[in-house]
């Protein structure tokens, strides 16, 4: 069943249901330090995994001498890549990547062996004892010239290429801009490191309770690598600390069931702050060549770009990341004429993959920079230009495809300039330092800060695309417990700390009236709701609540319209009973149900997207797009090229608020990404090796860094999607980073081109 249909069976709830913003069930237990996370789960008997990683970025294995590290007391197991019983190749899109090296490693850090033993200290001294014959190859570090360096694949090292064509091959405008950008490589920084347990059943299987994004595709991969059938290895969701992308691609998974099934006893492993540099996908860092031409009104009348995406050693999710930086990389705006190239490639670099923006992010930087560039070569303000440009509903993308609903670009970014401006930093009296670039280390008074104010708009997809088959299970179970009506709701959709689990009991209310949810562990004994990104879980995962509601609803309903002698027609449930039209009660459900129960299971599917022309880049590929706009105001010491961010703020169109208080959080958060970005993070890789696997050497944002954020929220309701809704998460931190360099590059006056924005580039 479709959207449109579910949206039209509406029940009439509960005060907590769709619309408030009631207590996360896990809020209190994660302030206070109780709430279980992977990395605290804990078994009688059970063993330490351990994996040791290649110290270089490319080299051929010789050799695996394990003898020392077996004699080792207290380890139980050492694996290499001979003890894989199944496929030794897992991946998200392709199954390139070794769950062992078996005979040359394309990355620092990828796993070469295992090792099992009664305390974690014992595993690590034992894989030092372990024993590699490497043979040094040179790195592939540079994915410019990588296209023509000796593959490092079968088949190249072109992962995807995706080329755009929309109009006139050969436009002539008359004022013309260009631009060369580079975004660096950004990690996701979540808090709880990869970690799992997983438990061996006695008969040849395993249950692993993991922290992830994407239950269903772990457990493809697993049972490939085990050679196990779906029905043997199963999963359930771990507390997870945070994700952002980093955790749809597999980390311990096949490690430590592999482990757990060798010795017999469970397996515990969790990663290291600097083992999970090396255990997880980043970013894309991408090199960005743009040039716009317009009239001299300031309309659009062509852009031409070309993108290269480091995909690093395999391919993750390089192919979707690159087709969602080829079709959204441009902006939203309206252009007539349209030549864009996107290429991601393999290098020798860490592996690259699924981070909150997914291509679009990198893009944003070089496209926002080139409308200021031709408003600076206008003479016109940069809002009117944008304004002039807007996308709006009924415009047409790149692709081709058709905005069918609300688009309100030029009123997000009018909204955040008609704020009322912070005010401007004092010029006389004391100073307060903290609120000074480089704050109380005193490395000013205030004598060398200009500020800025900066702008930036962006667009992002909502969803899987391209006909990608994107659909989510729920099961919904309406009972009677001690004269209480209770719903209990089971997904497998994975709860990273976005309020899954608070917005499923909210639909739950909103559809069956009954304020009592419990939310069910996310495992694999209920079918996929698919991963925790793309902003989609609220739309997809609430699409199948609220559809099974809805079959739920109705053979309660259906129950009740048998009962002889009602005062009215049913028609909803509210408040813990059975309703006519007018509202009033006609039966309590603890009544009606008695000991019986009411239970549904059905998948629910978004409208159908369609893969684009390999040659134009022509098609529907996409379900939804959301909008958000940012102001930044910024203070730059420039002579010493610090920054302090004033303020930071936003106006996204959400569609429809499912729960104020998260969306709130989701834009904040999103917009310190962003932020971040723009000013400090970056991993630092040098001929393939990361030289900064900490956080101490890689910077994110802290609460003194994080300035206010005036938000306004639009609602206009999307009629495609469930309740209207529109995913938030992303949006934001496409945005916000491009608004804070502009805002940089208002103050100093210098054309920044590269992200994370240095000293040297401000006073250069």
């Amino acid at each position: 069943m479709t959207g449109p249909a579910i949206t039209e069976q509406v029940g009439t709830g509960t005060a907590r249901g769709v619309g408030s913003s009631p207590a996360r069930p896990d809020g209190v237990l994660k302030v206070t330090g109780q709430f279980a996370y992977g990395s605290d789960l804990w078994m009688d008997g059970m063993l330490w995994g351990v994996t040791l990683r290649s110290p270089h970025p490319h080299a051929v294995i010789g050799s695996i001498d394990i003898s020392a590290a077996l004699a080792t007391p207290g380890v139980h197991a050492v694996l290499t890549h001979a003890d894989v019983p199944g496929r030794n190749l897992v991946g998200l899109e392709h199954a390139d990547q070794p769950v062992l090296a078996e005979s040359v490693v394309r990355y620092q850090g990828e796993p070469v062996a295992l090792v099992a033993a009664d305390h974690p200290e014992i595993a690590r001294r034992a894989a030092g004892r372990i024993v590699v014959d490497y043979q040094v190859l040179s790195p592939v570090s540079d994915p410019r010239t990588a296209l023509d360096a000796a593959p490092l694949h079968p088949g190249g090292n072109l992962v995807r290429r995706v080329k755009i064509r929309k109009g006139d091959p050969a436009p002539v405008a008359d004022v013309v801009v260009r631009g060369e950008y580079r975004v660096g490589m950004q990690d996701q920084a979540f808090l709880g490191p990869e970690s799992g347990l997983a438990i061996p059943d006695g008969e040849g299987g395993v249950d692993l309770h993991v922290a992830t994004q994407w239950l269903h595709v772990d457990q493809q991969q697993v049972c490939t690598a085990l050679g196990l059938t779906p029905d043997r290895v199963r999963l359930t969701l771990a507390g997870v600390g945070g994700a952002f992308g980093g955790r749809e691609d597999l980390s311990m998974h096949v490690h430590g069931c592999l482990l757990a099934l060798h010795t017999g006893k469970p397996i515990k492993m969790v990663y290291s702050r600097e083992e999970s540099f090396f255990g997880h996908v980043h970013r894309h860092p991408a090199w960005l060549q743009y040039e716009y031409g317009a009239d001299s009104s300031g309309a659009l009348v062509y852009a031409r770009g070309e993108i290269c995406l480091d995909g690093g050693a395999y391919a993750s999710s390089t192919g979707a990341v690159v087709a969602n930086a080829a079709t959204m990389g441009l902006g939203p705006y309206d252009i007539p004429n349209v030549h864009v190239d996107c290429y991601g490639v393999y290098t020798t670099n860490p592996p690259c993959g699924a981070m909150r923006g997914f291509g679009a992010v990198q893009a944003a930087f070089a496209y926002e920079a080139m409308m200021d560039k031709l408003a600076d070569a206008l003479q016109m303000d940069p809002v009117a230009l944008r304004i002039r440009n807007a996308m709006s509903e009924g415009s047409r993308v790149p692709t081709g495809q058709l905005v069918d609903s609300a688009a309100p670009v030029a009123e997000l970014i009018g909204r955040v300039r008609d704020l009322p401006q912070p005010p401007a930093p004092p010029t006389a009296g004391p100073v307060d330092l903290r609120q000074l670039p480089g704050g109380v280390g005193n490395t000013t008074h205030g004598e060398g800060v200009r500020r800025g104010v900066g702008y930036a708009v962006a667009y992002k997809n909502v969803a899987f695309s391209e006909g990608f088959d994107d659909h989510s299970t729920a099961r919904v179970r309406l009972e009677v417990a001690g004269g209480t009506p209770i719903v209990t709701v089971h997904t497998a959709a994975a709860e990273v700390g976005q309020g899954l689990v608070t917005v499923q009991q909210q639909i739950c209310r909103t559809e069956l009236g009954v304020d009592t949810v419990l939310v069910h562990p996310a495992d694999t004994t209920v079918g996929s709701a698919g991963s925790t990104s793309a902003s989609r879980q609220t739309y997809v995962t609430g699409g199948a609540v609220q559809h099974v509601c809805a079959l739920v609803r109705a053979r309660v309903l259906e129950l009740t319209a048998a009962l002889p002698d009602l005062p009215g027609t049913p028609v909803g449930l509210r408040d813990g009973a059975v309703v006519d039209a007018d509202g009033a009660a006609l039966i309590d459900l603890a009544e009606l149900l008695g000991d019986q129960a009411v239970e549904r299971t059905d998948e629910w599917r978004h409208r159908r997207t369609y893969p684009i022309d390999p040659e134009t880049g022509q098609g529907d590929a996409h379900v939804q797009y959301s909008f958000s706009a940012h102001r930044a105001v910024v203070d730059v010491d420039v002579e010493l090229g610090l920054v302090k961010v004033i303020e930071l703020a936003c106006a996204q169109d959400v569609g429809r608020a499912m729960n104020p208080d998260a969306v709130l959080g989701q834009i904040q958060g999103g917009s310190t990404q962003g932020m971040g970005l723009a000013l400090m993070e970056e991993i630092q890789v040098v001929d393939g090796k990361i030289v900064n696997p900490s956080f101490t050497d890689y910077l994110i944002p802290t609460i003194l860094d994080t300035p206010p954020m005036p938000i306004q929220v639009l609602e206009n309701p999307d009629p495609h999607a469930p309740f209207g809704l529109r995913g938030v998460g992303e949006a934001p931190t496409v945005s916000s980073g491009p608004a804070v360099l502009a805002a940089i590059r208002a103050a100093c006056g210098h054309d920044l081109t590269r992200v994370p924005v240095r000293p040297q580039d401000i006073i250069g």
